[in-house]
């Protein structure tokens, strides 16, 4: 069976603006993904320094509260 009025011309007019919201949901969603990309990539890039873990000798100092 075929559709009984296929005017692609006047389905194309009728939908404009459900097309235009989905392109631009899609140019959103990429240019987030995007963004997100290049914060991460530049959090990378920064030079933090980790403290190391604590020593055992360390840890026993803060229990008994001789720590500095």
């Amino acid at each position: 069976m075929s559709a009984p009025d296929t005017n692609v011309e006047r389905q194309k007019k009728d939908h404009k603006p459900s097309l235009l919201g989905i392109g631009a949901a899609a140019i959103f969603g990429v240019a987030a993904i995007a963004l997100l990309t290049l914060m991460v990539v530049d959090r990378a890039s920064e030079d933090d320094t980790a403290e190391l873990p604590a020593t055992a000798d360390e840890v026993q100092a803060v229990i008994n509260g001789t720590a500095d």
